[in-house]
Order: structure tokens, then sequence, then C-alpha cells
């Protein structure tokens, strides 16, 4: 089992960057895929960015391609979401999930993540 913390957001204006951490707790941080999710208020949760366990296999969402950056440092048991040029359709809870499961790519639905952090709020205003 994991437990998620996520941290970083905030209020910022169209066009900043902003980068989100999700600390893990855990020894066994490596042995799990990871992944970003939103929901912006009355929508659906939304995936955003994915990462295998080794860091090797990344998927995003069209919407943050180019935009967005997930990575993972298991040494610190710890994973980032970059995200530049931020815009206000950006706006959303911004959720890291988490899953064991062995799958041959990154997992894009939020069905298919056992853990979950609680949630950071980034605001993006024009």
């Amino acid at each position: 089992q994991v437990q998620l913390v996520e941290s970083g957001g905030g209020l910022v204006q169209a066009g900043a960057s902003l980068r989100l951490s999700c600390a893990a707790s855990g020894r066994t941080f490596n042995m799990y895929a990871l992944g970003w999710f939103r929901q912006a208020a009355g929508g659906e949760r939304e995936f955003v960015a994915g990462i295998k366990r080794g860091g090797v296999s990344i998927y995003y969402a069209d919407s943050v391609k180019g935009r967005f950056t997930i990575s993972r440092d298991n040494a610190k048991n710890t994973l980032y979401l970059k995200m530049n040029s931020l815009k206000p359709e950006d706006t959303a809870v911004y959720y890291c999930a988490a899953h064991s499961r062995y799958t041959v790519g990154v997992v894009t639905t939020s069905s298919g993540y056992d853990y979950w952090g609680q949630g950071t709020q980034v605001t993006v205003s024009s």
C-alpha cells in the first residue's frame, strides 16, 4: 500500500508555470506506475499524464502535450508534474494516483488506479 500527498498548487496567471509534487510513503515506490489526473468544478476526473515504473514509458493527454512534463524520482519517492504555459482551462484540482499492476502501456483511466492523493488546487487566471 502507498500513501500519496500532493503539493505545489496555487493561483497563477495565464502563461505562468507551476510544478506539482506528489510525495509517496513506503519503500516500494519504484514498483508503482503513477499518473496525474485533474477535475474541474462540475466536471469529470480526466487523465493528464502517466509514467510507468521505470520512468521510460510516458503518456500525455492531448490537451497538455508539449506543455506539461511528468517525471519521477524513485530515490526521493516523489512524482512531479511541471506545467508550463498554463491556460485558464487548466484550472482544476490535480490528483496523483498509483497502481502496482503490470500493464503494456500507461493506464489512462481513473478506474485503473488504486491509490489516490487528496488533490491540490491549481487556478489559472486570464
